[in-house]
């Protein structure tokens, strides 16, 4: 059943932050994708400053939702420049 919390974990991180940062979100594919590279962005950056949030599903939903912000926000960086 862990790959069921993965999934939606992710979605409704990619969600989330598809309406923080955009206005709205990109459909159940791409919000999953967002949402799941984004936990790893998100853990991969939480771990480079030494920042823990726990283990429970809430801490996996911030750091999914953090990392798929960034993620958005660096795909902008490079669409403003085209």
């Amino acid at each position: 059943m862990g790959w069921l919390w993965w999934i939606i974990v992710g979605a409704v991180a990619g969600w989330l932050a598809g309406n923080l940062m955009r206005g709205g979100g990109f459909g159940f594919l791409v919000n999953l994708l967002v949402g799941i590279v984004g936990a790893v962005i998100g853990g991969w950056v939480f771990g480079l400053l030494g920042i823990s949030t726990g283990d429970g599903i809430i801490g996996s939903l911030v750091t999914a939702l953090v990392g798929a912000i960034l993620l958005l926000w660096i795909v902008s960086l490079f669409k403003k420049n085209r």
